[in-house]
């Protein structure tokens, strides 16, 4: 009946903790005994440890003995039960509670003969078991041998669902990091939480130097980061990176690693496992962790660190190629500033050379001429002069402003547009604005300066992001067609924003109108006078409250 009551266990108890206490209540109560232990080997120590005791004295939980010693450390090490009359007769035994007289211990041990732990009846009374208690001892041994491993099992994949949930979670949270410093504490703090370890410490690799260096450690109180840059010859954890594989230390107390440079200086650091952090075949850092008791990390936890720090290495590189976007964009940035300069003071010349044009001309037609003793005549000479300089500057500017055509070249459509999304591409997501593009299933190439097009798609990006304050898409379409017997090349730029004011439509390509409190007015003008300098053009080809669609028109190229 008992053994049944221990079967059912598999299926009732939580924890094998809770499925221990509730065998070991039963037993003491079948057998009559007055005391008991259930004890486990301890695969780190190789001792054997009281888990859950009955009628012991308190401090039993810090008795552990090595296999051999004592009745139960016998019954550990030779995998055979025993049953002991009288105890005060038998040497080996190690008096705990001094009112035990007899004594019955049976193994923990499933069918392929590796010991797990021992169960130990006592008994107050000399010949308090017979023989067949020891049988029946040995029955319930076997059937809670059986219970505790599919709990065990149970809670290990347990634990590996939970490991695996928070591994995709700390991945998620990984992602959302663009800050150096925020990125290096995230991966840290997530490190030890997933492992349940006392500190986690991440080194960063510098290629240009051959170094280590620390960048954040978490767990370890106010314990400082290990100083400079650390040589791979010179420090502990740099052999990760030259042999690949994974670094383990039970004991980073003991004095052989007092001079260690690489390793924090705090005294309840013991155990220490680190891997190597690569992206495709490159080094970018080592990722360690610590427990505060000696510790052997099993492979479990050696794949999931592994894991975690191959996602770590991703979202590291990934940080660094969002800064070279970030530094991308301002410096297109500066250009476009530097271009919208340039093409204003073309505007302005352009508007200058016509009335200058007819200053010029009428001056001419006046006829002006004096003798040449007269003042006035050296004043005609230097208003002339002055003329021709005036329109000689206007022509420079315009001749400046003017992209030449030999800063023209041949261009994919798809891979220009892919390079302008590429600089734009983070902005859309912290706007919340889903972006869609699919390049031509035929290559489409077009003769234009690649600098002045993408900034004509980056401010009509950027113009469709300001009217979505609260998100919404962008989608670009390619598509080509024939006008007036020349074949081109249409990009449609639809969004769904707020649309054009009515009062606006008419003029967004005029000069200095602008819809915003902050605009210029400049971008769509340029933009218009950009495309028409490439035999393009520009429109606003719809409008609404749903959205608005951009249309550039380009020649494809001979």
């Amino acid at each position: 009946m008992f053994l049944h009551a221990i079967s059912r266990l598999s299926a009732t108890a939580d924890t094998p903790r809770v499925a221990m206490e509730e065998i070991l209540r039963l037993a003491i109560a079948h057998f009559r005994a007055t005391s008991g232990t259930i004890s486990l080997l301890n695969p780190d120590t190789g001792r054997l440890e009281i888990e859950v005791h009955r009628g012991m004295p308190a401090g039993i939980d810090e008795v552990a003995l090595r296999p051999g010693q004592g009745i139960t450390g016998w019954v550990a090490f030779h995998g055979r039960p025993q049953l002991v009359a009288d105890v005060r007769a038998d040497p080996r035994y190690i008096p705990v509670r001094p009112e035990v007289r007899a004594e019955i211990t049976a193994p923990l041990m499933p069918e392929n003969g590796q010991i797990l732990g021992v169960i130990n009846l006592d008994s107050d009374t000399v010949r308090g078991f017979n023989a067949g208690d020891l049988a029946d001892l040995v029955a319930l041994a076997e059937e809670s041998t059986t219970v505790l491993l599919r709990l065990w099992q149970l809670q290990h994949l347990r634990g590996k669902a939970a490991q695996l949930e928070n591994l995709v979670n700390a991945g998620l949270t990984l992602v959302t990091k663009l800050e150096r410093q925020e990125l290096h504490d995230a991966i840290t703090r997530d490190t030890r939480r997933l492992l349940g370890a006392k500190a986690s410490l991440l080194f960063e690799y510098v290629p240009a130097r051959r170094c280590l260096r620390a960048v954040s450690l978490d767990g370890a109180d106010s314990t400082p980061l290990p100083e400079g840059d650390l040589s791979l010859d010179s420090c502990l954890l740099g052999a990760t990176l030259s042999t690949r594989r994974h670094l383990e230390f039970l004991n980073v107390q003991s004095a052989e690693y007092i001079d260690v440079v690489d390793l924090p200086r705090h005294p309840a650091l013991r155990s220490l496992l680190a891997v190597p952090m690569f992206w495709e075949n490159e080094a970018v850092g080592v990722l360690a962790v610590f427990t505060d008791h000696p510790h052997r990390f099993n492979n479990d936890e050696k794949r999931l660190l592994a894991a975690f720090a191959s996602l770590a290495a991703v979202t590291l590189q990934n940080s660094r190629l969002y800064t070279r976007v970030f530094q991308s964009e301002d410096t297109l940035r500066k250009n476009e500033q530097l271009t919208t300069l340039g093409l204003l003071a073309a505007e302005i010349a352009h508007e200058i050379r016509n009335p200058l044009t007819v200053i010029k001309l009428l001056y001419g037609y006046l006829g002006l001429d004096f003798p040449a003793d007269d003042p006035r005549r050296t004043d005609v000479r230097v208003i002339g002069e002055k003329l021709d300089q005036l329109e000689a500057i206007v022509s420079r500017v315009l001749q400046f402003a003017k992209a030449p055509s030999s800063m023209h070249s041949r261009w994919s459509i798809a891979d220009l547009i892919g390079d302008t999304l590429v600089l734009i591409r983070l902005k859309l997501a912290q706007s919340k604005i889903r972006l869609r593009f699919e390049p031509p299933a035929k290559p489409i190439y077009v003769d234009v300066h690649k600098g002045q097009l993408q900034q004509v798609l980056l401010n009509l990006l950027l113009n469709s992001t300001q009217a979505m304050d609260h998100g919404g898409s962008i989608t670009v379409q390619v598509s080509q067609t024939e006008h007036e017997g020349a074949r081109q090349v249409l990009i449609d730029v639809i969004d769904t924003g707020k649309g054009v004011p009515a009062e606006l439509a008419e003029h967004i390509f005029d000069s200095f109108l602008s819809g915003r409190s902050d605009g210029t007015g400049l971008g769509l003008a340029i933009a218009k006078r950009i495309l028409l300098s490439h035999h393009g053009d520009i429109t606003l080809h719809a409008t609404g409250p749903t959205g608005t669609t951009m249309r550039l028109r380009l020649p494809l190229a001979p």
